[in-house]
Formats: structure tokens, sequence, C-alpha cells
């Protein structure tokens, strides 16, 4: 019965690189889940590799289909954005374990949706100044940088990932990622063991 390893964290905890490092790892066998997101696509991304980007009448003909498995808003100094995950051909359960980035309120609703047996969280945690710092420092590269949008993300945050909020969703266990091969080991060796 396969798995589905959700990674969440607040932004800038480096997601993104454990993401794609422990999906390169082969010992692991993991397949991707790719969300969908009504968002404007970012300099460096591919469609279809960090998500499928959509319009809002796309996502709207997909929820009156009954695809969309869960469903985020989020009112943005650019207008609403939406992320989502919809019942597609990506997941089978019976054959593969997946992996798949996401916020704790998709965590929790992919968790009652496929069953709480079936969805382990992976959190990833970083001292909020060093996550300040990395998320001036990507954002610094991209050619219209959106500060704004940055610091309303990091602020939110606080709130999406309060530790009652955190508990109250079941997260008991935090992956550091101060060291990231040193984190990316432990959420491996975790793996690993809840696969037996």
């Amino acid at each position: 019965m396969g798995k589905i390893f959700c990674i969440m964290g607040k932004s800038a905890t480096g997601k993104d690189t454990i993401y794609k490092k422990i999906l390169q790892n082969s010992e692991l066998k993991l397949r991707r889940i790719v969300s969908y997101t009504t968002r404007p696509i970012r300099e460096g991304e591919e469609e279809g590799v960090e998500y499928y980007f959509t319009d809002v009448e796309t996502m709207h003909q997909l929820e009156e289909q009954g695809k969309i498995i869960e469903c985020r808003a989020y009112d943005t100094i650019h207008g609403i954005w939406y992320y989502y995950l919809v019942k597609d051909s990506q997941i089978d359960l019976a054959n593969n374990d997946y992996l798949i980035i996401g916020t704790l309120e998709s965590y929790m609703k992919i968790r009652d949706y496929f069953g709480k047996n079936k969805v382990v969280p992976i959190y990833i945690e970083l001292d909020d100044g060093e996550r300040l710092t990395r998320a001036l420092e990507r954002e610094k590269t991209q050619s219209e940088p959106k500060y704004e949008e940055m610091c309303r993300r990091f602020l939110a945050d606080c709130q999406d990932f309060s530790c009652e909020k955190l508990t109250e969703a079941g997260i008991k266990k935090f992956y550091v990622n101060n060291d990231l091969e040193k984190c990316l080991q432990e959420i491996k060796q975790d793996m690993l063991a809840d696969r037996e």
C-alpha cells in the first residue's frame, strides 16, 4: 500500500530543495504529485515541474467535474491566487509512493481524502531570521522582485503554521534545516522506516 509524503513548512525553509533532493534519491523510489495553481509562473519554473499553471476558468471546470481534492485561495497584492490538487492519473497508491509539497491546510485535506494511514507529514523548520534572509536573497534574483508579497507570505506563515495549528494537525516531528545533508538523512531514514 502506497504512501503520500507531504513536505510542508513556512516559506524559505528549503522545502523546494529538500523536495528535489528526496526525489533524486533512488533508494526511496518516490513519484511526484504536481499541484495546480493560477498564480503566474516565476522565472526558472517550468510547466508541469513546480506546478501546472492554469487560469481560474480551468480550475472552475475541474471543480464542476468533481476532480479537485483540495483547493486553497491566497489574497495576494496581485489578486487571488489558487493552489489545488486534482484527482488525475498521477496518483496510484496501490503501486507507488509519492512526494508532494503543500501547506498545513492542504496536508489535512489530502490526509482526510486518502486516509490518515496513507499520508505522512514532513514538516520543515528553520529560524525566522534565516528564513527572512533566504527569502530576500531569492526575491532579489527575480527580474521583477515582489518584496511586498514576500513580506505578506512571511507574516502569514506565522499564523498558518502556529503551534496550535501544528498540534491540531497532529504534527509532532519537525525536521530542522540548519544543515541540509543532516536534514535529508533524517527524513530519508524516517521515510524508509515508515514504509516497513
